[in-house]
């Protein structure tokens, strides 16, 4: 998809105008069915992968907030940030993805202009309070296991604030779209929203709030996560090596090594393909991109309503104990011991 004259663009959408195209409204994403986009399969093939995550989204994250509700023993400061990346994920999921479902089934933004701010908003807002959630409980394992304050104490009102925290960077990141710092428009096919990454129009000061977005609400949870997380294998690592005679030690040791990865992956797939296509788009101004790979950002983001409880929520033993008792699943008590819990015995154990 090329865009490579100069057209003069209404403030609520912009896409890439075929050479021989002189009236855009004819083809806004507000009006008419994007087919000059891709083929009718392609939107319904989205469709339907955005109806897949709006219903395994929304019943992962709501089973995460039930159970959190009916189990006292879940009540714990880690608990409350992981409901709290449960409850971003539901507003994602019943918002964000169901909106696209909607849409992409149309082929268009049928909802407007007041629609696609709206779920621009509301997907920005849940993807960021999940976002930090994240290097929230990158943080929490750092202070609870690797002590860097001594016999300071983690506890739920911290959590609280934390998570609290959370929605206040989430506002910060979300709002200035709607208040003229960027916009909300139609990305990739046409059929979700998101900030202007597209056009350099000064207009609305673009590129600055990219920037802001790439440093504040990438690069600094994303530096978190890998710091805390490095610190918390190091010292892992070095109790391992000090207690190389116990197997519960060594044991503990692979699984939160497993742990780390996949968690900094899952952080990675989620937020990379975003942040990399925005910085792609910023320093090559005027190069042509397809808008069907445009759309493979929000696919990613959008997923994660369902991969990330998976990962922090569904491998915790505990959860996913109270989960199965919940569901009737299970008639005996099980071992309630988390991989958390054997990572903050195994700090316990000061390296020679």
């Amino acid at each position: 998809m090329r865009g490579n004259r100069h057209v003069e663009f209404p403030d609520d959408f912009w896409i890439p105008i075929p050479l021989d195209t002189n009236n855009i409204t004819s083809l806004s994403p507000y009006l008419v069915p994007q087919d000059h986009l891709g083929n009718p399969w392609i939107f319904y093939s989205m469709s339907a992968f955005m109806f897949f995550l709006f219903v395994a989204g929304t019943i992962i994250n709501t089973l995460t907030v039930a159970c959190t509700v009916q189990y006292k023993k879940l009540r714990s400061h880690l608990n409350y940030i992981l409901v709290n990346l449960a409850v971003a994920n539901l507003l994602v999921s019943t918002v964000g993805s169901f909106t696209c479902f909607y849409c992409f089934a149309f082929r268009y933004m049928i909802l407007g202009p007041l629609g696609c701010k709206i779920e621009g908003f509301t997907a920005a807002v849940g993807g960021m309070v999940s976002l930090w959630s994240l290097a929230v409980i990158a943080f929490e394992r750092w202070l609870v296991v690797c002590k860097p304050l001594g016999n300071f104490s983690f506890r739920p009102n911290h959590a609280i604030a934390c998570c609290a925290l959370t929605w206040v960077f989430a506002l910060c990141a979300a709002v200035p779209p709607l208040v003229g710092w960027s916009r909300y428009i139609p990305e990739g096919m046409q059929c979700s929203c998101a900030p202007d990454w597209y056009t350099t129009d000064n207009k609305f000061n673009n590129e600055s709030y990219v920037m802001y977005l790439f440093g504040f609400c990438f690069a600094v949870p994303f530096s978190t996560i890998i710091f805390c997380y490095s610190q918390l294998l190091f010292m892992l690592k070095a109790a391992a090596k000090a207690q190389a005679e116990s197997a519960s030690t060594q044991k503990a040791e692979k699984e939160v090594t497993k742990m780390v990865v996949v968690m900094v992956l899952g952080f990675l797939v989620c937020w990379m393909p975003y942040a990399s296509f925005a910085l792609w788009v910023v320093n090559n101004r005027g190069q042509p991109f397809d808008l069907r790979l445009a759309t493979i950002p929000s696919c990613f983001s959008k997923a994660s309503t369902v991969y990330n409880p998976v990962i922090y929520i569904l491998l915790n033993k505990q959860f996913r104990s109270c989960l199965r008792k919940m569901l009737g699943m299970s008639s005996e008590d099980e071992d309630d011991s988390t991989t958390s819990h054997s990572v903050t015995e195994v700090s316990k154990v000061r390296p020679a």
